[in-house]
């Protein structure tokens, strides 16, 4: 009996030796190949264009394939140039509007300084010359600590920026370096896709070949159905922002509508990022009606967003709500933004892995059946 338990023991530490060697393996080889993962990403997700102007407009494939990087570069250009054309409108809308805007605001601070902080500066002032002489120093003392901590944080806050620019400078290079070559990469392996496949295939047993192709599926499935999901919930506020900034009568709505739809997808700060400090001054300047509708919008696209986001999600990659929001919180509590995509996935890949039947194998090879 005992013996039976020492050899499942023994059989447990040998698959979690293999996970661990075999997580860290991956990691170490990733750091190491992340352009060439980056052109595979890429090379997957443009396979089915490649596979079209291939077979309905018979195309070679490599011909193919160079037409499909500079179709999909070419829409990355476009909209990077549309959104560029937009900041330079709104910024010489923005130059017309932020001098009468901000002459406003420096009469509101001066009135606000003048009507509230003088008379609470006057009183606190009286109160501090009744008070006797260590009280004074002990006040003063604190007051002196609270500067010096704001004035590090500040100082350690400005050195920070500082040393980030050359940090920053150094990895342009770098950073040119690997778009030149997930870009060379990306031709290639599109290029060879089949041929590839193939070649991994023959070093496969069959089972694995069988594991594989249902969490490729799978994986496939849930990444095209959460780039769905995101564009949907980036629709839905794009549309709700529109039509509450038209019915304020927001010069340039369109534009403020599409910006606001594109930082949604920023985890925490989302569309407050934008909606946030225009309530703020809004209410500053003393439009409080329109700051109220603001609000009122705000409100709206949260509710909504934080209603919807689960059940699109779950819809569109085939899990369970509670179980997708549960991936999508974890993910971004461990490794942030890419959390949001990372949980989600992981969730696929385990749901397969339980579908195929690899739990039940692993389990089966510990207990010894």
């Amino acid at each position: 009996m005992y013996t039976l338990y020492i050899h499942r023991t023994i059989r447990l530490l040998i698959v979690l030796f293999i996970l661990i060697i075999g997580v860290l393996l991956s990691y170490y080889i990733a750091t190491l190949t992340y352009p060439f993962l980056i052109a595979l990403f890429i090379a997957f997700l443009m396979n089915p264009l490649v596979n079209f102007l291939e077979d309905k407009l018979k195309l070679k494939r490599y011909l193919a394939v160079l037409v499909s990087i500079i179709l999909l570069f070419s829409i990355l250009a476009g909209l990077i140039t549309l959104l560029i054309t937009e900041i330079i409108a709104g910024t010489e809308y923005l130059s017309k509007v932020v001098p009468n805007s901000f002459e406003a605001v420096v009469v509101y601070v001066e009135n606000f300084i003048a009507s509230n902080i003088i008379p609470l500066y006057n009183q606190i002032s009286s109160m501090f010359n009744t008070l006797n002489t260590g009280q004074q120093e002990t006040i003063m003392s604190n007051i002196q600590s609270v500067g010096s901590s704001i004035t590090k944080t500040v100082g350690t806050f400005v050195q920070n920026l500082l040393q980030s620019i050359p940090l920053f400078l150094s990895w342009l290079p770098n950073a040119a370096t690997v778009i030149i070559f997930s870009l060379l990469a990306t031709f290639f392996i599109s290029k060879d896709w089949y041929r590839l496949i193939n070649i991994g295939n023959s070093f496969l047993p069959e089972k694995a070949k069988q594991w594989g192709d249902t969490i490729v599926k799978d994986l496939k499935s849930a990444l095209f159905g959460f780039i769905q999901a995101q564009l949907t919930l980036i629709s839905i506020t794009t549309v709700i922002v529109l039509i509450g900034l038209l019915i304020l009568r927001v010069d340039y709505a369109i534009t403020v509508a599409l910006l606001i739809g594109l930082v949604d997808i920023l985890p925490y700060l989302g569309t407050g990022l934008v909606f946030v400090p225009w309530i703020i001054y809004a209410f500053a300047t003393g439009n409080s009606s329109f700051a109220i509708g603001l609000s009122v919008l705000y409100v709206v696209v949260l509710v909504q967003r934080q209603l919807m986001e689960p059940k699109i999600l779950s819809s569109s990659i085939g899990l369970d709500p509670l179980a997708t929001l549960v991936a999508l919180f974890v993910g971004f509590k461990l490794i942030g933004f890419l959390g949001l995509i990372a949980g989600p996935v992981l969730l696929v890949i385990l749901k397969t892995l339980h579908t195929t039947g690899v739990f039940r194998d692993v389990w089966q090879f510990i207990i010894g059946k």
